[in-house]
């Protein structure tokens, strides 16, 4: 069992010094290539670089739980469909109040509704895994169609436009739409997260449940509840992430979020996260954030192609694969 942890801490450490590494090396490349002007380097300037934390918040977010579903063993496909719900549900209801209340009230209900109509979604998924035990892939995929088809179906397959103005609407996307917020927002989640899952009995769990998920049912962990709780968080965040995302697009759009799902979990797996469970850590998956934005960031201050930019980054998702796999051997 000793010999099994030292193994397991061993690859840990590999697993995050390669995430710090590859991070380094995009760091490099984008200041070899970054524009310059009159004030120095582009990418250096303080407005580009909370400009990639705030582009990479929501997928961040989204990435947080994800990293606690995949290191059980699992997927979340829907996360894209669920914020894209978020997203129409909090527009309707600031665009079209229906009850008299503070600007304060009246927001904080349409948060606290779309992020527990997505909490709902999350919690469906989980209880389809966990009590039924089909396939995560399978499951999120039909929640995946499913929730977007609802999205459509509540907005009319149309965007709900959030102005500019002076009304609630407008307020609602002020307030939440701040570099302040959304990025305190990550850096606060991230914080809780990584906390929740190396500090706390459920971590352990999650880890277990993944590692070796016959030996944690013979130790008596509760399997189904540990299953179900990480699809309820992916779903929990990617509400919240849907509410910033109609924030700061100032619409509620049903077909937000396109691919999102991907990006989430090509954030996880670069920042060292095994898909097949039981190895990863939150500080891995904000380094694999970190390193798809730079990359984002550094293309586009050059107008690089975005074909050719959804290209490089396959080929750094399946690099950073390769390495895990190295990393068994």
């Amino acid at each position: 069992m000793d010999a099994a942890r030292r193994w397991a801490g061993t690859s840990q450490l590999r697993s995050k010094l390669q995430s710090v590494i590859g991070l380094a090396v995009i760091l490099g490349v984008a200041l070899i290539f970054s524009p310059s002007n009159s004030d120095g380097l582009v990418f250096l300037d303080s407005g580009n670089i909370t400009d990639i934390l705030r582009q990479v918040s929501e997928i961040g977010i989204l990435s947080l739980a994800m990293t606690f579903v995949i290191l059980t063993g699992g997927i979340d496909l829907s996360v894209g469909s669920t914020l894209a719900l978020a997203s129409s549900i909090v527009a309707i209801l600031v665009t079209r109040p229906w009850f008299a209340a503070s600007e304060l009230w009246s927001i904080s209900v349409a948060v606290l509704v779309a992020v527990l109509a997505t909490t709902v979604v999350g919690l469906a998924n989980g209880l389809v895994v966990a009590r039924w035990s089909i396939q995560p892939f399978i499951v999120t995929l039909a929640s995946m169609i499913g929730i977007r088809g609802l999205a459509r179906w509540l907005t009319n397959n149309s965007n709900i436009d959030i102005g500019f103005g002076t009304d609630l609407a407008a307020t609602f996307a002020k307030a939440l739409s701040t570099k302040t917020v959304v990025i305190g927002s990550y850096v606060a989640l991230a914080i809780v997260f990584g906390i929740l899952l190396t500090r706390t009995v459920f971590g352990r769990r999650v880890r277990a449940v993944g590692d070796n998920e016959k030996a944690a049912q013979y130790a008596g962990l509760p399997i189904r509840r540990i299953k179900v709780l990480v699809y309820v968080m992916s779903g929990m965040l990617a509400g919240y992430a849907g509410v910033l995302h109609a924030a700061q697009n100032h619409q509620g759009s049903p077909n937000a979020g396109v691919t999102y799902e991907l990006e989430a979990i090509a954030a996880v797996v670069i920042g060292g996260t095994s898909l097949l469970g039981g190895r990863g850590s939150i500080t891995g998956t904000i380094i694999g954030t970190m390193i798809v934005g730079v990359l984002t960031n550094i293309l586009r201050l050059n107008n690089v192609d975005s074909n050719l930019e959804m290209m490089l980054k396959a080929v750094i998702i399946v690099g950073a694969v390769w390495l895990q796999q190295r990393g068994k051997d």
